[in-house]
Parts: C-alpha cells; structure tokens; sequence
C-alpha cells in the first residue's frame, strides 16, 4: 500500500534556499536537507551559511553555501551556476530573502523604497529567472511573501507590503506561464507573525497589541513555516500551483 508521507521526500532533488543565514530561511534549509534534498544556502551573511552548512553535513545530508546577494542580477546567475556545477540540477527555489522596513510613508526615502523592493520582490524575481532556466526537470518555485500583502498590522510598511503583494502577483504570472510549458509549479506562502530577527526589531508591546487577532494564540514556529515549504516543495504539492497559502494562526481572518 502506497505511503503518503513517501510523497514529501526529496531524495535526488536540489533546493536553493535565499536568505538561508538565519531564521526561517535556516528553518526551512534544514527541512528540505532531512527530507533527503541537497541544499544550496544563499544569502549575503556568508560566515552564517558556513555554520548552516555545516549542520546539515552533519546531520547527514549535503550543503553548498554560496554568498548571494539577490537584488543583483548576475550573483542570481552564479548561485544558480554553482548549484549545478556541484550538484548538477536544480528543483526547488525558496525565496525566501527579504528585508523589512516601517517608515511613515510622508518620511520614506526613494532610496528606502527602493531596496526593499531591490531585495524583495526584484530579487526574487532574478533569482527565479536565474534557476527557472536552469530547471531541466521541472521544478517547484516558493515565493515567500506575507500577511503584510493581505492586511495591514498597525506598522507604516508600505514599502514592504507593496513587495509582497508584488510576490503574490509574480507569482499567479508565472504559475501560467510555466506550470504547463515547463512543468514547474510556482507557488506563494504568506507567513503571519513568527520569532525572527525581523520581529525582535519591533518596538516593546507591538506583539502584545496584534495578538487579540491570533485564533492560534501565539506566533508561529520555524518548523510550521518550513513544513508549509516541504509540502509545496514535494510531489505532496504536485496538485497546487499559482496559489498562495496563508500559515498566520488566523491572523488575516480577523
């Protein structure tokens, strides 16, 4: 009798993971190593892909780390260059790299604007391009974006939520264009409120204030988010593509 869980395995399969120097990206990095995938660490934090890389290795499994920085186009092409060259194929993308400001929009600088869509949301952007045209076999795209592209929370994040929600676009753009042609699935999740460095810059008493909105009455876990990865990296996805999954604790429902 065929078993389910056979379906979230990764064995042979290569994932590139941006952001992966900490957090969810370092979470979800682990994830798709135990699930048997050899896993290309992206990130610009090269000392912390080092240490990332060397946990995996050492729970068994095999890790490249490749110091990235996705708002440039061309270390886009390298880290996708690299991939193949040490593990000769590419499956799965995480884009998972992101950065976070709360600037009042009267105050926000072009420059302040500008990198957060940079890394966000043109990053993400190169660096599917980049293994898009590398995926021989097919493939699966996460686009990591977020609650803030569905509702708004209190902070002044326009910068931000214009890059997320600009995921969830590029992201039901090109499920149409490639699912079909080329067989990769592309997909968005939209995290809610976990522990990162991110939400440890928040000023004292924000979380306090949103949590009457979390019917899960707590922020979210690293191995919650990552599952939510593994089951869109997998054949247990293979059904689901051009569509974002919301894994907030029921945050976007109130």
């Amino acid at each position: 009798m065929e078993n389910v869980l056979d379906h979230f395995r990764l064995d042979g399969r290569v994932a590139i993971v941006t952001g992966a120097s900490s957090g969810l990206g370092a979470d979800t990095a682990l994830a798709l190593a135990d699930a048997g995938a050899d896993v290309v660490l992206a990130a610009r934090r090269a000392d912390r892909l080092g240490d990332l890389a060397e946990r995996i290795v050492n729970r068994g499994g095999r890790a490249l780390a490749v110091s990235t920085d996705v708002a440039d186009p061309d270390a886009c092409t390298r880290a996708s260059e690299a991939a193949l060259e040490q593990f000769g194929r590419i499956d799965v993308l995480v884009n998972n790299a992101g950065i976070g400001t709360a600037v009042p929009a009267s105050r926000e600088t072009p420059a302040q604007f500008r990198e957060v869509l940079d890394v966000n949301l043109s990053g993400a952007y190169w660096m599917t391009q980049a293994c898009g045209m590398r995926m021989e076999h097919g493939g699966s795209v996460i686009n990591i974006s977020s609650v803030i592209a569905l509702t708004t929370a209190g902070l002044p994040q326009a910068a931000y939520a214009a890059s997320k929600a600009g995921l969830i676009g590029m992201t039901r753009d090109l499920a149409q264009q490639w699912t079909g042609r080329k067989g990769i699935r592309v997909n968005a999740i939209a995290p809610g409120f976990f522990q990162t460095e991110m939400t440890a810059q928040y000023r004292p008493g924000y979380l306090e204030s949103i949590s009457p909105r979390f019917l899960v009455p707590r922020t979210g876990h690293g191995y919650e988010l990552a599952a939510a990865v593994l089951f869109l990296a997998s054949d247990a996805g293979g059904y689901v593509t051009g569509q974002t999954l919301t894994v907030d604790g029921g945050f976007t429902t109130t």
